[in-house]
């Protein structure tokens, strides 16, 4: 290595050391989240929530009592995975309401992008708004932030919540084409044993 090198290395390693130490202000607002990604588990009771929703409105677990909500996290309306997630839950969403079950989407995104969507794709059930990603938070759906380093992304996840408002059912790292099959047989055996 020559002499000229070493000046380019040092101001690298110096970048690096500013850019991704755990106390740099330089990391993404995200990266901060990596401490409260909670670890919710089967059994657990659901946090509860609030949000705007497309349906106009804001809607809360409460609402829901007695009922099977199936509580869905996507990253963003408009998206080739959630288009097919979206069509899939609007076409199963006969057979959820017949079993006393009710579809709730949640994204990070404002109430303006979800009706939007729900009016583009006729959406039959409401999409939750969740701009500063507490409902997120309390239900653990990130995924990413290594070490407080990358931003967090939201991982693609779904909650059976049962009437009592119990957890009975977790996908995490979903993939979007059929998920809403699988969450039907389970919601069909959740209310076969009510």
């Amino acid at each position: 290595m020559g002499r000229s090198s070493l000046p380019v290395l040092v101001l690298s390693a110096a970048f690096v050391v500013a850019c991704c130490s755990k106390d740099s202000d330089a990391r993404p607002d995200k990266a901060a989240k990596s401490d409260k990604v909670v670890a919710l588990a089967v059994g657990d009771r659901a946090p509860s929530f609030n949000a705007p929703a497309s349906t106009g409105g804001t809607l809360s677990l409460g609402d829901f009592a007695g009922r099977i909500v199936v509580l869905y996290f996507y990253p963003k309306d408009d998206t080739p995975g959630f288009t097919v997630q979206a069509k899939d839950f609007r076409d199963a969403d006969a057979r959820m309401a017949a079993l006393g079950a009710q579809v709730l989407g949640v994204s990070r995104d404002g109430l303006e992008s979800h009706l939007k969507f729900t009016g583009k794709f006729d959406l039959n059930f409401p999409l939750l708004s969740d701009t500063d990603g507490a409902i997120h938070d309390a239900y653990g759906a990130w995924k990413g932030g290594a070490w407080g380093r990358t931003p967090l992304g939201v991982d693609r996840s779904t909650f059976v919540i049962d009437g009592q408002g119990v957890i009975r059912k977790i996908w995490r790292s979903v993939d979007p084409a059929g998920h809403s099959d699988e969450v039907l047989a389970f919601v069909q055996t959740l209310a076969a044993g009510r």
